[in-house]
């Protein structure tokens, strides 16, 4: 499990992904989440604005991203 340091409130879903070099361009993360690919606490979720909060886990790829 990846574990994510938040710098303030939230970071956007496609930040995320890239930031923890999941995909390697916003691009790419818009893509894995207009399929489907990507989970947010356990459901598929297709919103690209998703704003990621300290507590949520988002997976993708097999991997999962713990937020804090």
């Amino acid at each position: 499990m990846i574990e994510f340091k938040l710098e303030g409130g939230f970071i956007p879903l496609i930040q995320l992904l890239k930031a923890t070099n999941l995909v390697q361009t916003g691009g790419e993360a818009q893509i894995v989440v207009t399929e489907g690919r990507v989970k947010y606490n356990g459901e598929v979720d297709f919103r690209k604005r998703l704003k990621v909060k300290a507590g949520d886990i988002v997976e993708f790829d097999g991997k999962k991203i713990r937020v804090k």
